[in-house]
C-alpha cells in the first residue's frame, strides 16, 4: 500500500444536477485528502488529450460532445492506494453494473452519462493530473490534525 495521487473529474451531468458536494463528501469519508480542485470548461483540444486512447472509436465523438457540454470539476485526491480507493468509490462505468453504494450506482444514468471520471492507473493519474493542473496548484504538503486517526481508504 502506497501513498498515491488520483485524478477525478465530475462531469457536466454531476454539476448540472447539483451533486458536487455529495460526491466530494464520499471521498472525504474514505479518508482521502483533497489536494487540488478547480472548475474548468473543457474545450475540444483538452478533451482530445483526455480521451486520447479512444480516438477513432465509434463512441469518441459523443465523449467529446458530452465533456465539452458544460463545466467540469477537476480534482486530485491523495491517500493510501488512492487510485484503487477512488475506483471503488466511483463504481463500474455502466451504472447498471455498478455496486450499490457507489457514485455511479447511486447517481449515474447511462454508461456515457455516468457522473464522474476516475483515472485507472498510476500512469493515467500522472498524465491526467498534468492535463488539468500545474504542479504549484497541487497542495499535497498540508496535514490534517485528524490524519493520525484515519486509515486512508479504509479497510
Amino acid at each position: 500500500m502506497t501513498l498515491q495521487q488520483s485524478f477525478v473529474a465530475l462531469k457536466p451531468d454531476a454539476i448540472q444536477r447539483g451533486l458536487t458536494a455529495d460526491i466530494i463528501h464520499r471521498f472525504e469519508l474514505k479518508g482521502l485528502k483533497l489536494v487540488a480542485l478547480k472548475m474548468v470548461k473543457v474545450d475540444e483540444a483538452l478533451a482530445s488529450q483526455h480521451y486520447a486512447e479512444h480516438i477513432g472509436k465509434d463512441f469518441y465523438p459523443s465523449l467529446v460532445n458530452f465533456i465539452t457540454s458544460g463545466p467540469v470539476i477537476a480534482m486530485v485526491w491523495e491517500g493510501r492506494d488512492a487510485i484503487a480507493v477512488c475506483r471503488r468509490v466511483i463504481g463500474n462505468t455502466d451504472p447498471e453494473k455498478a455496486e450499490p453504494g457507489t457514485i455511479r450506482f447511486d447517481f449515474g444514468q447511462a454508461p456515457q452519462r455516468n457522473i464522474i471520471h476516475g483515472c485507472d492507473s498510476p500512469e493515467s493519474a500522472v498524465r491526467e493530473i498534468a492535463l488539468y493542473f500545474k504542479p504549484e496548484e497541487i497542495l499535497s504538503g498540508w496535514n490534517r490534525d485528524i490524519d493520525k486517526w484515519i486509515v486512508p481508504g479504509g479497510l
